[in-house]
C-alpha cells in the first residue's frame, strides 16, 4: 500500500507542477484536466485506503531519511489511521468540487491556468499536513499551505486590496506560527525526538515536568508545549485574536474561499490540536484556554456576520464561528466531535461558498445583498442548494450540522473545566445569532423585492453545469452526512488509538449510554433548546427581511455604539494599524534617529572621528616647520626629564 500512499499527495502535485510550468504551451482544456484527474486520482485513492484501513491495517513508517544530526534523524513519513483517512477524504472530495466548478468560475480569467496549478499545489500541501507522522512534516505542511494561501488570496494582484489581503494573511499567520515553531523546538529539546508515536511514547515520563522560562517562575512544559502549539492553531483556524485575516482573504476568487474555509487551511489548527490529543489530555489549562478563547470567537463572530452586506463576507464570518465551535469541542476533550463537525462543516460550508460564487457570477460579479433579491426564480438549482447549505449550518434536523453542533453543545455542558460556564452560554447564544444571520442572507439574496439594476436583470440565468454539479454533489453530503456519520463516529469507536481521551474528562459516555442510533438522538434533539434557538432565529430572519424590511434600519440607526463596535470588528483591526503596525514603525524611526544616527553614527563613529579631527587639528599646530621651533622643545623636554630624574634622586 505504500505506493498508493504515495499517490494520494503527488497526484495533485504533479497536476500543479504541469499547469504551472507547462499551462501556456498545454492550453487551458488541457491544464485544468491535468489538475482535476490528479485530485480524483487522490480521491479514489484515499477510498481505497479508507477501506483498507477500516479492515484493520493502519501504517506508521518513514519512506526517506531527509536528514541526520548526531543522533537526531528527520525523515518523511506518513501515519495512515482513521483520522487521517477522515481528513484525507474531506479534503479530497471538496477540492475536486472546487476544481469542476473552477472551470465554468474562472473560463475567462486571464490566468487561468496559473489557478488551477495553485489551488491543486494547495491541495497537495494539505495532504502532506495531514498524512505526516512527525512534526517537522507537519510543519511542512503547515508553511506549504499558508504559502500557497498568500498566493491564492492575492490572486488578482492587479488590485491594491488583495495584495494587502495576502500580505495581512501572511503576516498574522507568522505570528502563530512563529508559537507553533516554539512549541515543536521545546519538544525536540525535551523528547529529543520529532516522531509522534515516540513523543506521545514519552508523555507520562515528562507530564509532571516543570520549565522556568523566567528566574523564580516554573510552569508545567506540558502546558507551555500544548499553549505554543495551539497559539499556530489560532493562526491557522483564525481563532481571536488571530482572526483578523480571514475575511479579508475574501478577495482572491470564490473557488479559493471555499477551499480555504471549508475544508483545507482553517482546518488544520483543528486537526493537529486532535492528533496531538495525547499532550493536550495532560493539560487542563492548555484546554481551558482553548475553551474560552474557542466560545470568544464562536458568538463575538457571529455577531459581526449580523452586519454584514458582502454575502461572501457572511458566509466567512460564519466560517469564523463554527471554527470557534469545533475549537470548543477540543478544549472540552470531545475531539471526536471536533473532526466530526469539521467534516459537516467542510460540506455545507463550501456548498455555501460556491452557491454563492454562482449568485455573484449570475449578477455579473455583484457581491452586495443590497443589491440582489428575489433570485430564486432565476437561479433554482443555487437557490435549492443554498436552502440545503443554510438549514444545514443553522442546525436544523435532519440536515449535517444539527448533529454536529448539538453534540457540541452537549459535550461543553459535561465538562467541568474553567472556562466551561461561559462556554456553554457561548455555544448556546451563537445557535440563534447564527440561524438569524444565515437566513438575512438567504432571505435578501433569493426572496423579496428585486433591487438589482435592469441590465443585470435581463441577463440573470442559472450558472451552467459546471457550476451546478458540484453544487448538488456538495448538497447531498450537506444533508445525509450528519445522519450517517454519528454512528460510527460518535457511538462508535471510529477513531480507535488515532486520538487518545483521559477517561476522567471524557464528556461523550453518557451520550452513548443514552442514544444507540442517530434516530433517537434527533428526537431528543427536537425537544432540546437549541433546536428551538435556530428556529427563532430563522423566525425573526424572515420577519424582518420579508414582511417589516424596514425595522432593520430603524434598530442600525437606534444602535449608535454596538454598531459602531460591530463594524469596525471590536476595533482589532484598528489596534493592529495604530498600535502594533504604527507603534512598530514609529518605534523604528526613533530607534533610528536616535539610536543609529545620533548614537552610534553620531557619537560614536563620526564622534570618535571628529575627536581626532579636532585633536589633529589641534596638534598640527605644533608643526610650524621652523628649526629653532623645534629646537626649543627639545631644550624644553630635555629640562623636564632632568627636572623629574632630580625630584626622584
Amino acid at each position: 500500500m505504500t505506493s498508493l500512499y504515495l499517490i494520494v499527495p503527488m497526484a495533485p502535485l504533479v497536476g500543479a507542477l504541469l499547469a504551472g510550468l507547462l499551462g501556456k504551451t498545454l492550453g487551458k482544456t488541457i491544464s485544468h484536466t491535468v489538475t482535476i484527474v490528479g485530485v480524483l486520482i487522490s480521491f479514489i485513492a484515499s477510498l481505497a485506503i479508507a477501506q483498507d484501513v477500516f479492515a484493520g491495517h493502519l501504517f506508521n513508517g518513514n519512506l526517506y531519511t531527509w536528514m541526520t544530526a548526531g543522533d537526531l534523524s528527520f525523515h518523511v513519513g506518513f501515519l495512515i489511521d482513521p483520522l487521517t483517512v477522515t481528513m484525507m477524504l474531506v479534503v479530497t472530495f471538496v477540492s475536486l468540487m472546487v476544481h469542476i466548478y473552477t472551470v465554468g468560475y474562472m473560463h475567462d480569467d486571464p490566468g487561468y491556468q496559473r489557478f488551477f496549478s495553485y489551488i491543486s499545489l494547495f491541495t497537495f500541501a494539505m495532504l502532506m499536513l495531514v498524512m505526516s507522522n512527525n512534526f517537522l512534516q507537519l510543519f511542512f505542511g503547515w508553511e506549504a499551505v499558508g504559502l500557497v494561501s498568500y498566493l491564492l488570496i492575492g490572486f488578482w494582484f492587479q488590485r491594491s486590496s488583495a495584495v494587502f489581503a495576502n500580505l495581512k494573511a501572511f503576516l498574522v499567520n507568522r505570528v502563530g506560527d512563529f508559537g507553533f515553531l516554539l512549541g515543536i523546538g521545546l519538544i525536540l529539546a525535551n523528547f529529543h525526538s520529532l516522531d509522534y508515536a515516540t513523543v506521545f511514547s514519552m508523555v507520562p515520563q515528562l507530564m509532571h515536568q516543570q520549565i522556568t522560562l523566567i528566574s523564580g517562575h516554573s510552569w508545567s512544559l506540558m502546558s507551555v508545549i500544548c499553549i505554543l502549539l495551539f497559539i499556530g492553531a489560532m493562526g491557522k483556524s483564525a481563532q481571536m485574536p488571530l482572526h483578523v485575516w480571514l475575511p479579508d482573504s475574501m478577495e482572491g476568487p470564490t473557488p479559493i474561499s471555499a477551499l480555504i474555509h471549508a475544508a483545507t487551511m482553517v482546518t488544520a489548527g483543528i486537526f493537529m490540536v486532535s492528533r496531538m490529543s495525547p499532550l493536550f489530555e495532560v493539560s487542563d489549562t492548555a484546554r481551558s484556554v482553548i475553551l474560552v478563547i474557542g466560545a470568544s470567537t464562536a458568538l463575538f463572530m457571529a455577531f459581526l456576520g449580523v452586519i454584514q452586506y458582502d454575502i461572501k463576507r457572511v458566509v466567512a464570518y460564519s466560517t469564523l464561528s463554527q471554527l470557534g465551535y469545533m475549537t470548543v469541542a477540543l478544549g472540552a476533550s470531545a475531539y471526536p466531535v471536533a473532526i466530526f463537525h469539521l467534516g459537516t462543516h467542510a460540506f455545507f460550508k463550501a456548498l455555501l461558498f460556491l452557491a454563492a460564487g454562482s449568485v455573484i457570477h449570475a449578477m455579473h460579479h455583484e457581491q452586495d445583498m443590497r443589491h440582489m433579491g428575489g433570485l430564486r426564480k432565476y437561479l433554482p438549482i443555487t437557490y435549492i442548494t443554498a436552502l440545503i447549505g443554510s438549514l444545514a449550518l443553522c442546525g436544523i434536523p435532519p440536515f449535517a450540522g444539527f448533529f454536529s453542533k448539538d453534540l457540541i453543545i452537549d459535550a461543553v455542558s459535561g465538562s467541568h473545566l474553567y472556562g466551561a460556564g461561559y462556554a456553554q452560554f457561548a455555544v448556546t447564544a451563537g445557535v440563534f445569532v447564527t440561524a438569524f444571520y444565515t437566513f438575512r442572507m438567504f432571505f435578501m439574496t433569493f426572496h423579496g423585492k428585486e433591487r438589482m439594476d435592469h441590465h443585470t436583470k435581463e441577463h440573470l440565468h442559472e450558472s451552467p453545469l459546471v457550476i451546478t454539479l458540484p453544487l448538488i454533489l456538495l448538497a447531498i453530503p450537506s444533508l445525509l452526512a450528519g445522519y450517517m456519520l454519528i454512528g460510527p463516529m460518535i457511538m462508535g469507536d471510529y477513531f480507535g488509538t488515532s486520538i487518545v481521551i483521559d477517561p476522567q474528562h471524557s464528556v461523550l459516555h453518557h451520550i452513548r449510554e443514552e442514544f444507540t442510533n442517530p434516530n433517537g438522538f434527533m428526537v431528543n434533539g427536537l425537544m432540546a433548546l437549541p433546536l428551538w434557538l435556530a428556529v427563532a432565529g430563522i423566525v425573526l430572519a424572515a420577519v424582518f427581511y420579508l414582511f417589516m424590511p424596514r425595522i432593520p434600519e430603524k434598530i442600525k440607526a437606534q444602535s449608535g455604539l454596538i454598531y459602531t463596535l460591530l463594524s469596525n470588528n471590536y476595533y482589532f483591526d484598528w489596534f493592529n494599524d495604530r498600535v502594533l503596525s504604527r507603534g512598530t514603525i514609529s518605534l523604528g524611526k526613533k530607534l533610528w534617529r536616535y539610536g543609529d544616527v545620533t548614537l552610534i553614527d553620531g557619537t560614536m563613529v563620526m564622534g570618535t572621528a571628529r575627536t581626532i579631527s579636532r585633536f589633529a587639528d589641534r596638534l598640527r599646530h605644533l608643526q610650524s616647520g621652523y628649526i629653532y621651533h623645534y629646537a626649543f622643545i627639545m631644550i624644553f623636554g630635555v629640562f623636564v626629564l632632568m627636572s623629574l630624574w632630580f625630584i626622584r634622586g
